[in-house]
C-alpha cells in the first residue's frame, strides 16, 4: 500500500497566466478564518496578512503542499502600535510569490521560527532579532549577527534613541587592559541602522 501523499496545486508551467488568482483562491479556501487580508498586489505576487498564531501552519502549506520551496528574505517592520514580521516565498515552478505579513503584538515581540522550514531563516531571524528585538522562538542560536554583542537596544525600533542619547554607539568607550584602553573606532557610515559598518579594535 502506498502512503499518503499531500494534494499540490495543479499549475501547467512557468510563468503561469493568471498563477496569482490561483494562489490566492487556494489559501482562502484552506483559511477561511486566518487571513486577515488577502489580495493580489501585482502579477504573480499574492500579499496576505495574518497573525503570529496562525504562522507556521500557513507557511507549513505553502511549502509542502502549494511548493513555494524558496525563502527569499525575513523582514521586520515596527508599526509602533505592533510589529510585522515579513515572508516572501516564491515557487520556483510557477514563478509566483507569496508575501506574508505576520502581525506581532507590540508590547510582546515574539514569534515562532520558521528554521525547521527553511534553513535560510536562520539568519534573517538572527537579523530581525538584532535590529529590531523580536525574539523567533525556537531558532537555534538567536544571537546578535550585526551588531557586537554588548550591544544595549534595538536600533531599527521607532523608539530608538536620538543621536544625543546613542553616543556610545559611534564612539565606544576606553576599556583599561595591561595598563592600556583600548578604544572602538567605527569605519563607514556612523550609523547602526547603515549595512555595512564595521568596527576596529585598538590600543592607545
Amino acid at each position: 500500500m502506498s502512503a499518503a501523499q499531500a494534494p499540490t496545486l495543479e499549475v501547467s508551467g512557468r510563468p503561469v497566466a493568471g498563477i496569482e488568482q490561483e494562489v490566492l483562491t487556494a489559501l482562502r479556501k484552506q483559511f477561511p478564518t486566518e487571513l486577515l487580508q488577502a489580495r493580489v498586489a501585482r502579477p504573480r505576487l499574492v500579499e496576505v496578512v495574518i497573525d503570529r498564531a496562525d504562522l507556521v501552519r500557513i507557511c507549513r502549506f505553502l511549502k509542502e503542499t502549494a511548493r513555494f520551496e524558496h525563502l527569499g528574505c525575513i523582514s521586520a517592520v515596527d508599526w509602533k502600535d505592533h510589529y510585522e514580521s515579513v515572508y516572501h516565498l516564491e515557487n520556483y515552478y510557477n514563478g509566483c510569490v507569496v508575501q506574508v505579513n505576520a502581525r506581532i503584538p507590540h508590547d510582546d515581540p515574539k514569534i515562532a521560527s520558521v528554521c525547521d522550514l527553511w534553513n535560510a531563516a536562520n539568519y534573517p531571524e538572527r537579523e530581525a532579532w538584532d535590529l529590531m528585538g523580536i525574539v523567533y522562538e525556537g531558532h537555534p542560536n538567536l544571537t546578535r549577527i550585526l551588531l557586537p554583542d554588548d550591544f544595549k537596544v534595538h536600533p531599527l525600533r521607532k523608539d530608538f534613541p536620538q543621536e544625543v542619547d546613542r553616543q556610545y554607539i559611534s564612539r565606544r568607550k576606553l576599556k583599561g587592559g595591561k595598563g592600556m584602553p583600548e578604544v572602538w573606532i567605527n569605519m563607514g557610515a556612523q550609523d547602526p541602522r547603515t549595512h555595512g559598518r564595521w568596527n576596529m579594535k585598538g590600543e592607545v
